[in-house]
């Protein structure tokens, strides 16, 4: 909603009486108006009051920002400023017109108006205007609204927390993981997986700012800002310019937390670390793929977020761009121009670093040079002595590590003499398993006399599921869960640590539809004998008490002996593409796009995509959406808790609750009853 000044009714009066006097037309009266207001809200967008869209903690910086547009080309806005509950906000207004570049629906003459790391502490909801001035004169105000809330005395003050987070990770995947590692008997589980031993457990709402259907990027920043953003953007609510990293920023809870507490950061992946989530709990950006200015603020903005422990993958983001496998290019990159305010006061207001283009920068040695120990295999990983570390960088592939399948499929042919596995293609062997980076992560970390945020990330349970692989997405499930014994163990021992495991969205639609009626044997015979649906579907699939118990062997590694079992689970997808199926475990992963060689034999040989495999089976099964991938869905995902705080998880929630639990338990304080209550809702 755009107000303008003088009010509507008011000009329609003056817009007749000068008509009926000859004297102007319509046009005369026309106004400029704001199109959009920051933070997003419903009193802006709509004119209802709810549902309150932004909410902050008490001192949480955020920027205020609007676009506004003069009513004819050849005017300009030439003045603008902002006032929260009726006070005019004393901070410098910067001033952007949209002939530097905005958005194409947005007229050139526009231009953006926007305050730096802003901040409120007195609880409440609170109104934020702009006023702006065009250049003939005439003024246009917008009102929107926000939350502060309300921090009350009482409950007990965590040191650490720990965000264990499954990527892709529904109801679905945890108990596919648990039927394949713990088993059954009778009905009951033989042996828990970790985290269905703790002890609280609700469930998650995951929608982003402009979708039921989020992805990783707002998913993972609702947590750790308290904030809705758009698909793709990090840490930033969405503006009209098209740079990426100048939008307006959200504190992140590290960045309160160790602007406020001197707590430090640690963030651990078996993904690419330029990837959505890790970079979602430390940079601002409205682009998830720009990865060089990404993982230059990982080290550039180190003061603002504490960061100390950085492991996974994505080296080809550390070495200039003439090396071979190098992503870094200044597309990518970011760069504030100390002559522009509007991104000059990210500077100055957030303290965060100018940026430069700088393809050719090493941040290998940068990130050495700033005290971080690197390590670039599980060898090196295993040598470090954490006692004289206390800041640590691991990058074990080039851009996402190997799925848990394919590197314990790797240490068992390794054993044996054996070479020529996937681990081997990539040619990067010897990387380590998630609870092992775990591990040496909380090492580390135990070191900080303030404590630390960790995010510990199972990444390719969601890559593995767009895939539909299935074994990958399972192991790889088993794999993060083996990572949440590692933690739960440390938090034991640490009773002033709180621990949550969620997921930032469900991905694929994964369905346990029951299990296989035939020995692995006869299912190699039904391909042979022509596939298709009779064959692989028709006699194969049990549903109901014919699929029984599936019953996988587990190895000392702690993973099954092999995934091609007999009577195996079966899964299927409610929102896949169309793939071939033929129940058995697949040799080679799909092609990854993302990993820098992937054009290059080996990997070029790997299929391209879910339609290119098991079509020797000949069961083609329909999909359900467009293009080779199956997608993330709308539905809502268990979260777990475990230590001090751990009961406020209860019932369904909102992914931005969560941000506000957290803060609860870091600054030992309780949250208002009525906080989260249903009522609140938007009047229709």
């Amino acid at each position: 909603m755009t107000h303008t000044h003088p009010p509507k009714r008011h000009a329609l009066l003056q817009v007749v009486t000068a008509s009926l006097l000859g004297l102007a037309t319509f046009s005369t009266f026309a106004a400029p108006t704001v199109s959009r207001l920051t933070p997003p809200s419903e009193l802006f967008a709509s004119g209802n009051a709810a549902p309150v869209i932004a909410r902050f903690l008490p001192g949480q910086r955020f920027d205020l920002q609007a676009t506004v547009r003069p009513d004819e080309a050849s005017k300009s806005i030439t003045e603008a400023s902002f006032s929260v509950d009726g006070k005019k906000v004393d901070a410098t207004v910067a001033l952007r017109s949209c002939a530097a570049g905005c958005l194409a629906a947005v007229p050139t003459n526009a231009s953006i108006a926007t305050v730096r790391a802003f901040s409120a502490t007195k609880p409440g909801i609170h109104t934020v205007t702009v006023t702006a001035t065009q250049s003939d004169g005439q003024s246009v105000s917008a009102t929107g609204n926000f939350e502060v809330v309300p921090l009350l005395a009482g409950g007990q003050k965590v040191k650490n927390i720990i965000i264990l987070l499954g990527d892709g990770m529904g109801a679905a995947q945890r108990t596919g993981a648990r039927i394949v590692a713990g088993g059954y008997a009778q009905g009951k589980t033989i042996t828990p997986l970790a985290m269905d031993t703790f002890p609280v457990t609700g469930m998650v709402k995951t929608a982003s700012l402009n979708s039921v259907v989020t992805d990783s990027a707002p998913g993972m920043t609702s947590y750790v800002s308290g904030n809705k953003n758009n698909n793709n953007e990090e840490g930033v609510f969405p503006d009209d310019t098209v740079e990426p990293f100048d939008n307006p920023r959200i504190e992140y809870l590290s960045e309160y937390l160790h602007r406020t507490q001197g707590k430090a950061l640690g963030l651990v992946t078996t993904a690419d670390v330029f990837d959505a989530t890790p970079a979602g709990n430390a940079v601002h950006t409205s682009s998830r793929g720009a990865g060089t200015g990404i993982v230059d603020q990982f080290l550039d903005d180190r003061k603002l977020t504490g960061l100390s422990v950085l492991m996974g993958g994505g080296r080809k983001w550390f070495v200039p761009a003439t090396t071979p496998g190098s992503a870094r290019g200044d597309k990518t990159d970011y760069a504030f121009s100390a002559t522009d305010a509007h991104t000059s006061e990210i500077v100055k207001r957030w303290g965060a670093a100018p940026g430069a283009m700088d393809k050719e920068r090493d941040l290998l040695a940068e990130f050495q040079s700033a005290g971080f120990s690197y390590t670039a295999d599980k060898t090196a990983l295993d040598g470090i002595d954490p006692a004289k570390t206390d800041k640590l960088l691991g990058l074990f592939a080039h851009s996402n590590m190997n799925v848990a399948l394919d590197k314990i499929d790797g240490r068992r042919n390794k054993a044996r003499g054996v070479t020529g596995r996937v681990v081997d293609d990539y040619g990067l062997p010897d990387q380590p398993m998630l609870d092992e980076m775990t591990d040496k992560a909380l090492a580390v970390l135990e070191r900080q006399k303030n404590g630390f945020v960790l995010m510990v990330e199972g990444a390719s349970i969601d890559k593995q599921a767009h895939n539909m692989d299935t074994e990958r997405w399972l192991l790889d499930t088993i794999e993060f869960d083996r990572a949440i014994a590692r933690v739960q163990a440390f938090a034991k021992l640490h009773g002033d640590t709180l621990v949550i495991i969620t997921a930032d969205h469900e991905c694929s639609g994964a369905a346990l539809i029951g299990g296989s009626r035939v020995t692995d044997a006869r299912l190699q015979e039904l391909v042979r004998e022509g596939g298709g649906t009779a064959n692989l579907r028709d006699k194969v699939v049990g549903i109901y008490e014919q699929a029984g118990f599936p019953k996988y062997k587990m190895a000392a590694d702690g993973y099954p002996e092999t995934t091609d079992i007999d009577y195996r689970i079966l899964v299927g997808y409610g929102a896949n593409s169309d793939r071939y199926e033929d129940f058995r475990t697949n040799d080679r992963p799909l092609q990854d796009s993302q990993q820098p060689f992937v054009k290059k034999e080996p990997l070029s040989v790997y299929p391209a995509g879910p339609i290119n495999r098991d079509t020797e089976g000949k069961f083609l099964v329909t999909g359900q959406v467009p293009g080779d991938s199956a997608v993330h869905t709308a539905t809502d995902i268990p979260l777990s808790a475990f230590g001090p705080g751990a009961w406020s998880f209860t019932g369904v929630q909102d992914n931005t609750d969560v941000f506000f639990k957290l803060a609860q338990a870091a600054n030992g304080v309780v949250l208002p009853a009525d906080l989260f209550p249903a009522k609140r809702t938007t009047k229709k």
